[in-house]
């Protein structure tokens, strides 16, 4: 582009100042990156601004190209949380103050500006425009929430799915009042994995958690009750395994009897499960039930990375790439949720592994999801697992290139797609 590339940064009141003297800087892993044009895409729709806090900014000197930190009381770095459809490359830079609690759960993106307009380090990898933030939280939203419940009053799903819906604006709660597209339906308090960035249940010492898990296990009336409705929509898909809760292959009998009931009464719709597939004979017998997608958390297919982060508790990824091999010998759908940090997922060494386990255990689809998580705390904890992180990053972009060359006939995206029973 040409055009210098300035750091943004924060007030204590909030507002975003531009410094001329220093050039942007980002993050991948530890290392920081100068930002370039091709680095950019401009502020996408539906992105929010977060300060830092307790983050220093860091930025480019221009007459010695030094790293230079803006060392003044209440001044914060600046980081971005991006829509769907949009996967980062840089994280943000800063150093962080001594003592500064960590980050909440959020996906930090790298932010800078060119002649007063806003920037971002990423790439837009999804066109779905079902997942537009401008479509949801609409002015009739209370009013349809207001009427589903009132017509159920004992459903106790569709009491939680209201929570989410208004308090942690969840796009899949909202869409079963809405009744279109992609719906939530949560089943399971409990989960057999202890993820860093779990959204709805953290240990007492690490980051909080942006919504609450549920804490009841609903009946299977409860669930046909709220998915019979929603699966006659146009593109319809139900979803277990959904944000407020844990893992949902631990109410397994529930989700069989749910979705042998649903299918004596419709063929239509997809039926889809959000797993961290820990135990293959349950998901084989959702298969042999009629379950038609399945999307499975990754955050890494080195043994030892995926551990440290997953924290299994009686499974490892041995049995993740069986669940997958089962499921595609039902014809299941099934694509992997890959929870994408700079700085680590194009790392040499997982890309290799990575791609490895591609080649071993096949996918339909790989769904990009920006990690949640306080960058800090996940380098913290990786080495302390004894990881090897080093070895320069290639980039996400250059990741993602290469996916496509070796994989060519693998669908990439952000989104969960509706695909017809038992798709190839």
């Amino acid at each position: 582009m040409g055009k210098k590339i300035q750091l943004v940064y924060a007030t204590p009141e909030g507002e975003l100042r531009l410094e001329p003297e220093l050039r942007a800087l980002a993050a991948a892993g530890e290392e920081y990156w100068e930002l370039t044009g091709d680095d950019l895409i401009p502020l996408p729709p539906g992105a929010s601004l977060f300060c830092l806090p307790e983050r220093q900014p860091l930025g480019l000197e221009d007459a010695t190209g030094e790293v230079a930190i803006i060392d003044e009381p209440g001044l914060t770095a600046v980081a971005a949380i991006l829509p769907q459809g949009y996967t980062r490359t840089l994280l943000p830079a800063y150093r962080r103050r001594p003592g500064a609690p960590p980050l909440p759960l959020f996906g930090y993106t790298a932010v800078a500006a060119m002649d007063g307009d806003l920037y971002v380090a990423a790439r837009q990898t999804d066109e779905d425009e079902k997942w537009n933030p401008l479509v949801y939280n609409t002015p009739d939203l209370p009013g349809l929430i207001q009427k589903k419940l009132a017509a159920h009053p004992a459903n106790r799903i569709l009491r939680q799915l209201a929570k989410c819906a208004r308090e942690y604006r969840c796009f899949t709660a909202q869409n079963i009042f809405y009744r279109r597209w992609e719906g939530g339906i949560p089943v399971s308090p409990g989960c057999n994995a202890r993820c860093l960035g779990c959204i709805s249940k953290q240990a007492a010492e690490c980051c909080p958690s942006p919504q609450g898990r549920i804490a009841f296990r609903p009946s299977v009336a409860e669930v046909v009750e709220v998915a019979l409705p929603h699966l006659s929509a146009v593109d319809a898909i139900i979803s277990f395994g959904q944000g407020c809760e844990g893992e949902p292959l631990l109410a397994w009998e529930v989700i069989k009897e749910a979705i042998t009931a649903l299918r004596r009464e419709t063929a239509g719709g997809t039926i889809n499960i959000n797993t961290n597939a820990g135990l293959p004979d349950v998901l084989a017998a959702l298969a042999g039930a009629g379950l038609d997608s399945a999307r499975i958390s990754l955050f890494s297919a080195d043994p030892a990375a995926y551990r440290l982060y997953h924290r299994p508790q009686g499974y490892s990824l041995e049995e993740v790439g069986a669940s997958i091999d089962r499921l595609r010998r039902e014809s299941v759908f099934v694509a992997l949720n890959l929870l994408v940090m700079p700085g680590f997922t194009d790392l040499k060494s997982q890309m290799e592994k990575f791609f490895a386990f591609l080649a071993a255990h096949p996918v339909n689809m790989i769904q990009l999801r920006n990690l949640n998580i306080d960058p800090e705390l996940l380098w913290e904890r990786l080495k302390k697992g004894g990881l090897d992180l080093s070895g320069e990053p290639a980039g996400i972009s250059t990741f993602l290139a290469e996916l496509g060359k070796r994989f060519p006939e693998l669908l990439v995206g952000n989104y969960s797609r509706a695909v017809p029973k038992h798709a190839e």
